[in-house]
């Protein structure tokens, strides 16, 4: 079972993805990909727009030679997915959304353009104060989120807020057109944290479920969206996958 897997705005795939990638079982290769955001030495890139990140997935597919391939994203790397998916549904064989950061606009009830907008809001904000307010917006009320890590930040953490700002633009750029959704005729498997913000990840799934033909849900009730499954519970997060990916080659032949 071949695989792509596509990290968050703020975590470095290789350290978002390292446990997981180590849980999958000796039949799957799975490449995780840094967002082409931070690809280069300039974030963003110059003309930057979700275009570039569905090219950077066609050009890590096409060096391993994966014809058809599963596709997982997680927050900006699921919306990345997602329009990936949109783009080009002929070449994947699932696709799978850990709480990605966009899904578009139509058919969004007003709580999910609030909470969509209330984080957006956290963009604006000087460098300073941006991830912490970012990372409050996307979470339950009353739900800690992770306290930073002791000593001085990384040097990857400098480019960050710069990207978060370019993805978000991107996302709101791009059409996910809703029709396309409906015909993709993929297994679709959205994973949801039971302490994220309901009002935009919940309301998001199931808005997703009324338009995708094959979606199903994973909650996972202690995880949230800086918790996530894929590197708290690794082990089961992998089997998820693997089950998913397993019916989805089955179901094609």
């Amino acid at each position: 079972m071949d695989a792509v897997i596509l990290p968050g705005a703020i975590l470095p795939a290789a350290l978002a993805y390292a446990d997981l990638l180590s849980a999958f079982d000796a039949g799957v290769d799975a490449r995780s990909k840094e967002l082409e955001v931070y690809a280069g030495t300039e974030v963003p890139p110059p003309h930057y727009g979700m275009e570039t990140e569905i090219d950077g997935i066609d050009r890590l597919a096409d060096e391993a030679r994966f014809a058809r391939f599963h596709l997982v994203g997680y927050s900006a790397g699921g919306a990345s997915a997602l329009a990936y998916a949109l783009a080009h549904p002929d070449r994947l064989r699932s696709l799978t959304l850990s709480e990605p950061a966009w899904a578009g606009t139509d058919g969004r009830l007003p709580a999910e353009v609030e909470a969509a907008d209330r984080v957006l809001a956290t963009l604006r904000l000087p460098p300073g104060d941006m991830v912490a307010a970012f990372m409050r917006a996307q979470i339950e009320d009353g739900v800690e989120p992770p306290a930073p890590p002791q000593g001085p930040p990384p040097a990857w953490m400098g480019s960050r807020p710069a990207g978060a700002v370019a993805i978000a633009g991107a996302f709101e750029r791009h059409a996910f057109p809703p029709e396309r959704m409906r015909t993709f005729a993929h297994p679709v498997l959205f994973a949801l944290g039971g302490r994220s913000r309901h009002a935009y990840y919940g309301l998001m799934a199931e808005r997703l479920r009324g338009v995708f033909p094959d979606f199903s849900l994973a909650v996972f009730p202690d995880r949230h969206h800086f918790d996530p499954p894929h590197r708290t519970e690794p082990e089961r997060y992998a089997g998820l996958l693997e089950e998913h990916w397993r019916r989805a080659e089955e179901n094609q032949g």
